[in-house]
């Protein structure tokens, strides 16, 4: 035994990436849990809300609510995704860059992700301290798959129309081998939204080599390559104007074919090699070591020097002649201003064609551009995010005796993300310099503030010229290390269960530029700093179980943890500068736990509190005010997150089950941060001549794009292989991402929003509607012979088809006032910006109808 236990130790300290598979709590979940659509996952980069999957065999809130409110893109607990650590055989495989895992690199997996385990935040597990907001962990060894073969093909009206899926899984041979495979395919060429298509065809393969002598390896390889067009939010106005909640600005006609500038391509395969070592009955080692290289390109129409080509440009809207919100505006309520905002809104109402991108102009513009040997008008550009990642994950498991259990492991990882820009497409134009045009309004061609890279600009110091594929405007990588070692025990004594875990571990970050920029020579090429951060903390939980069927639970926890290299450099794209003054979160967690369960009735009572301190948050947007790309870094952020939770679970009889679910949260800021910004077109940061930070009035801003409140009831059916679901569900609180530009010190003094006390007047953050939905889905198992069934299955969301409910969106960040160049007002816009959020609004009614056969 000792011998053993040495050779394992000795076995950990050596192995690349291992993790702890076994556990007690392994959980089997239903394919509905994994059926979400692409947009629910959070594959479009213009809805930033995903879904969290949360799932506990005991917790009957926490099992059903990431499949029952993930129509409205629900996160747990209202947290940022980066709190949800996900793994797979016990390798992390979250983004080192944003923290975040995208569950659309496993989309199409279905019938392979259904072995999991979760860990809820204060739960024990075999593969890591659970995280904040949960952790889960999918088991993708070929022989732990279930075995036989499974075809099916599904059709619906959501991102895809199609989906067909091939999967086989041999379960261990007498020589010990399993083998696993699977492809799946998904299309439409039309998705949901108009204007949007969809294409991804999904691959696995798994092979598994198990001796008698408790060793088995693994390997596991698969990929999702996907293209796909996108849907971009819009004004309340807009969806008026277009009689349509999913009016979509990014698509017109070409040559009389559907053409949209935002086209995702994304694909990311991934492998990983698991060494398993059963040493006894007791203690078992596991490692893994996991790579994954993800190219990921997205289109965006762009313009140089000439009108903006969007359709819902403010300009083109008819609130921008006649204003529609102040009666008593004289000068901009005239007839004159009424007959233009009928116009406009003729001309909205006339053609479908006039709310779309007129493609086949914006060629013409280009055409005459050329006569005059001018630089492209308009032009697609691609942004491009390649990462190359490695993770090595390691754990052993002890039973130390009936009562005991130890579980000690480390983790190494490495992410390169190479970040650029590429011309995509010169829309028929000959001529495009890599030059900053926006900074050409301030400096003169010869100044080399203009270039982008002055390696590159050539002897006349035009800039390089840009063909289709080139690279411009920017080139850099994000260089990330990550160190981890952790420990968990956990005991049972009486009726007392105590669980405690620990980590300790460092992060490190840093940038290279590729291109020598002309507003930062100094900082802009090869590498730069590198920032150290030293991360830690422990989690503990000591349960009750006070008999006739009454349980208590209490977990407390705090850590401290890096920040994210997407929220530690001011301006990437331009510089290495690390933002100012930038430290480790601070994390506390809690949480108080009710649980009762009879032979008919289980229900579940939570509530948490958790507080973030030293926040840092980062935003990079076009802002029309300056004319420029604006980089804003916000520090050291205090926010808090508390509510309370309740799951009931009442079984009527054997076939007939009521379940209901709620939560009433809250998520928000509880200080002003800190804020620096910068512009593309100006050398100097916003505090470069005050000496001093200035502060972003953002106290009490709520967490975005997810309902704070949320309920459903679950009517159930199953009997004689019959399934029946009925839910009804409310959503409410539902807040948009906030702009902190309108609430900067200097746009409030600029504006004088003060009270009669001279205090700021801050604006209030902008609301989604809420409301009800009802969800159904009905299904039919036939066993046809042994071993052999036919699976039918119907679901239907929305029924009532409610338009109303907003899922996300983001305030505009322009002002409805413009500035003199010393920096007063000068006078108010006819358009509101203020008053025109954009906005995601749910899918009206839709469903799916899958059919599957195993064999």
């Amino acid at each position: 035994m000792q011998k053993k236990l040495l050779l394992a130790v000795a076995a950990l300290a050596v192995a690349v990436g291992m993790k702890g598979q076994e556990t007690a709590d392994s959980t089997t979940v239903d394919e509905s849990a994994f059926t979400f659509t692409e947009a629910q996952l959070g594959e479009n980069d213009d809805m930033t809300q995903n879904v969290t999957i949360i799932n506990a065999s005991v917790n009957t809130y926490a099992s059903q609510v990431g499949w029952q409110f993930s129509p409205v893109r629900f996160r747990y607990r209202g947290l940022p995704l980066r709190f949800n650590s996900v793994y797979i055989n016990g390798a992390p495989v979250n983004d080192a860059e944003s923290g975040q895992f995208r569950y659309s690199m496993i989309g199409g997996l279905n019938n392979f992700v259904r072995g999991v385990d979760f860990s809820l935040p204060f739960e024990g597990n075999t593969f890591a301290m659970p995280d904040m907001g949960g952790s889960n962990n999918y088991n993708l060894r070929a022989g732990s798959l279930p075995i036989g073969q499974r075809a099916g093909v599904s059709y619906g009206n959501l991102s895809y129309k199609l989906r067909g899926t091939y999967t086989y899984a041999s379960g261990f041979n007498q020589k010990g081998w399993a083998i696993a495979a699977g492809l799946t395919y998904r299309w439409a060429d039309r998705g949901y939204a108009p204007g949007t298509f969809y294409s991804a065809l999904s691959y696995f393969f798994g092979a598994e080599k198990r001796w008698m002598n408790g060793h088995s390896l693994s390997f596991t390889t698969w990929g999702n390559p996907t293209e796909r067009a996108g849907q971009g939010a819009s004004t309340d106005e807009v969806y008026w104007l277009a009689n349509d909640r999913y009016y979509n600005p990014y698509w017109g006609y070409q040559n009389g074919k559907m053409r949209n500038s935002r086209v995702v391509n994304d694909f990311a395969p991934s492998a990983l090699f698991t060494w398993d070592w059963k040493i006894n009955d007791d203690m078992k080692l596991t490692t893994t070591l996991f790579g994954k290289y993800s190219m990921y390109k997205s289109t965006k129409l762009n313009y140089n020097n000439a009108e903006n080509p969007q359709p819902d440009y403010w300009k083109n809207l008819p609130s921008s002649y006649f204003d529609v919100y102040d009666s008593s505006n004289e000068i901009y309520r005239t007839e004159l201003a009424l007959h233009d905002w009928q116009m406009a809104t003729d001309y909205w109402h006339a053609s479908i064609g006039n709310r779309q991108i007129q493609w086949d102009r914006l060629y013409w513009a280009n055409e005459q551009a050329n006569l005059s040997g001018s630089d492209a008008l308009y032009y697609v550009q691609a942004k491009h995010n390649n990462n190359l990642t490695l993770n090595l994950a390691s754990s052993l498991l002890t039973r130390l005796d009936k009562n005991k259990t130890w579980i000690v492991g480390y983790q190494l990882g490495m992410n390169n993300g190479r970040h650029y820009q590429t011309m995509e497409d010169l829309l028929g134009s000959q001529y495009f310099h890599n030059i900053n045009t926006y900074a050409l309004g301030t400096y003169a061609m010869s100044n080399p503030y203009v270039h982008y890279d002055l390696l590159t600009a050539g002897p006349e110091g035009r800039g390089k010229l840009i063909y289709e594929g080139d690279k411009f405007g920017y080139d850099y990588s994000i260089l990330v290390h990550k160190a981890l070692a952790w420990s968990s025990f956990q005991m049972n004594y009486g009726r007392f269960n105590f669980f405690v875990a620990g980590k300790v571990g460092g992060t490190d970050m840093s940038r290279k530029g590729y291109m020598l920029n002309g507003m930062f020579q100094e900082n802009s090429y090869g590498r730069s700093g590198r920032a150290k951060f030293l991360e830690g903390g422990g989690k503990a939980r000591v349960s009750f179980d006070a008999s006739h069927g009454h349980a208590f639970t209490l977990g407390l926890g705090y850590e401290w943890r890096a920040p994210l290299a997407t929220t530690a450099f001011v301006a990437p794209e331009m510089n290495n500068d690390f933002v100012s003054n930038l430290k480790n979160e601070r994390i506390f967690s809690s949480e108080f736990c009710y649980m009762y369960q009879n032979a008919w009735v289980h229900a579940n009572l939570n509530a948490f509190y958790n507080r973030l301190d030293n926040v840092t948050e980062w935003q990079n947007f076009y802002f029309d005010d300056i004319n420029s790309f604006s980089y804003v870094s916000m520090t050291d952020i205090s926010k808090e997150y508390y509510g309370v939770e309740l799951g009931l679970s009442v079984k009527i009889n054997s076939s007939f089950n009521i379940r209901a679910l709620g939560t009433i949260s809250d998520a928000k800021n509880v200080n002003n941060a800190k804020v620096w910004y910068l512009s593309s077109t100006n050398r100097t940061y916003n505090d470069a001549n005050k000496g001093r930070p200035e502060h972003v009035m953002n106290e009490g801003m709520r967490e975005a794009s997810t309902p704070l409140t949320a309920a459903a009831l679950i009517f159930s059916y199953h009997q004689r292989g019959w399934f029946l679901d009925l839910a009804p569900k409310y959503y409410d609180r539902i807040y948009l991402a906030y702009s902190p530009s309108t609430r900067y010190e200097s746009t409030l003094s600029t504006t004088s929003s003060f009270d009669q006390e001279g205090n700021f007047i801050i604006p209030a953050q902008e609301k989604g509607h809420g409301g009800f939905m009802v969800d159904a889905s009905i299904g039919r198992l036939l066993r046809i012979k042994r071993g052999q069934s036919v699976s039918i299955n119907l679901m239907l969301h929305n029924i009532l088809n409610n338009q109303n409910i907003v899922t996300g969106g983001y305030e505009q960040s322009r002002s409805d006032y413009t500035v003199k160049d010393d920096g007063t007002l000068n006078n108010t816009r006819t358009y509101k910006f203020s008053r025109n959020p954009k906005k995601y609004y749910a899918l009206g009614f839709n469903g799916m109808l899958s059919i599957s056969y195993r064999f």
